[in-house]
């Protein structure tokens, strides 16, 4: 049987789901491909996308000849047979351009991603690569050079795949709209948000659904949370995981580590991934602890990481040392409260020009403008010296955004700025 994320999978540009930040009408590759004037690209991002959905949509619109290899089973033996055949097609009379798709790009080693070269200077090929993996890491510069364009694919939003999960319902051709299923809001949306922003999690399992509900039974919260072996008590009540959140910072904030384990508890309970909880750690360990504990925000992303990769239930004993440190660390509000100032000053005032011996002075000519002349290098005067850094009107009003605390690792920094006015 195919899969429901295989049948869904869309055939034409305006089909596609997510990426917007690089695929929308109007933009340079959507531009490109309708112009038939793409050429070779690297895609990397996590699973479910749209990496190879997109490669083979490419293809298409090119009305080129379309190789595809996965690089986890496919070698140099497949790769020149295939790059043979292109050769033919590109110096025959027909001139036909072939494209090669590599999936898993980043298992190739330097010697089989090197193998492409040749082909690419030619241009028998054009080539797309995908990769979870960082290319600028996971792919050799010599290939990289010869590719055009390096695209990010991010994890699709909960609206997307909302979105795809009713396209799937609805859909009597290519998805379930024949089986006239009955489902309630709430369990396609917690199904959306747990599958993570992968398409194919969230199709896949909704095929499964559906192949194995109840005649008349409705696909309900129950169905999604067994299906995904996952807690969904947060959609019973969608403000929970919001409550707990809130809750769960406000008690930090609050230094008290009780509260606070209790609310990661719960929310832990409720069916929260780490990914949830560690964004509002990451985020609580600069807002609220800040300079006053600067190294809680390296052992708070040491915790996170941890957890991503041990998984629950073990997960839970990292979060919890990141939730303990948080609670009993001295607390400063003055990260967010410095750069907030600052942004609404810029939206509300007319800011000055930067002062000229700050200026960028290394080119031909800045002497000449009077730019950098009167910069004075801290350097050279044991660290620091006494100079105007801000814009003339900020400066001449006294402008401060930082404003230190004496709590606890901040009333060095204080103490360090203090001092430098006595100077």
């Amino acid at each position: 049987m195919i899969p429901l994320s295989t049948g869904m999978r869309p055939e034409t540009l305006d089909e596609f789901t997510g990426q917007e930040h690089f695929l929308y009408k109007g933009s340079l590759l959507y531009n490109a491909i309708k112009n038939k004037t793409f050429d070779s690209a690297i895609f990397f991002g996590p699973s479910g996308t749209g990496k190879t959905t997109l490669a083979r949509i490419i293809a298409g619109e090119m009305d080129a000849n379309f190789y595809e290899l996965n690089a986890s089973t496919a070698g140099i033996k497949e790769l020149k047979e295939i790059l043979e055949r292109a050769k033919v097609k590109f110096f025959g009379l027909q001139k036909e351009t072939s494209y090669l798709y590599v999936d898993e790009f980043h298992r190739w080693n330097k010697l089989q991603q090197d193998s492409l070269l040749k082909a690419l200077e030619e241009g028998v090929i054009r080539f797309i690569g995908s990769t979870t993996e960082n290319p600028y890491f996971a792919v050799n510069n010599a290939v990289l050079s010869r590719v055009s364009s390096v695209y990010e694919f991010r994890r699709l939003s909960k609206e997307n795949i909302y979105g795809l999960l009713c396209k799937a319902l609805e859909d009597t051709e290519k998805g379930l709209g024949k089986r006239r299923l009955v489902w309630e809001e709430t369990a396609l949306e917690a199904l959306a948000d747990l599958s993570g922003g992968d398409a194919r999690v969230a199709l896949d399992t909704l095929g499964f659904i559906a192949d194995n509900l109840n005649e008349g039974q409705i696909l309900d919260l129950k169905i999604v949370g067994e299906a995904m072996q996952r807690q969904t008590a947060f959609y019973d009540r969608r403000e929970d995981k919001f409550n707990l959140l809130s809750a769960l910072q406000k008690s930090i904030r609050g230094s008290d580590p009780d509260a606070s384990i209790h609310y990661l508890a719960r929310l832990i309970d409720g069916g929260a991934d780490v990914q949830m909880i560690g964004r509002r750690l990451l985020v609580i360990a600069s807002e609220d602890i800040g300079l006053a504990y600067p190294q809680a925000i390296s052992i708070v992303q040491a915790c996170v990481q941890a957890a991503l990769m041990v998984g629950f239930p073990e997960a839970r004993i990292n979060l919890s040392e990141a939730v303990l440190l948080l609670s009993s660390c001295p607390k400063t509000n003055t990260a967010i409260m410095a750069i907030d100032g600052a942004l609404n000053d810029l939206h509300k005032k007319n800011i000055d020009d930067v002062p000229l011996h700050l200026k960028d002075s290394h080119y031909s000519g800045a002497a000449k403008r009077g730019i950098g002349l009167d910069y004075k290098y801290p350097h050279a005067y044991g660290g620091y010296v006494e100079q105007q850094y801000l814009p003339d009107n900020l400066y001449k009003a006294g402008v401060r955004y930082y404003e230190p605390t004496a709590n606890g690792k901040e009333a060095a920094f204080k103490n360090y700025l203090e001092s430098l006015k006595k100077k």
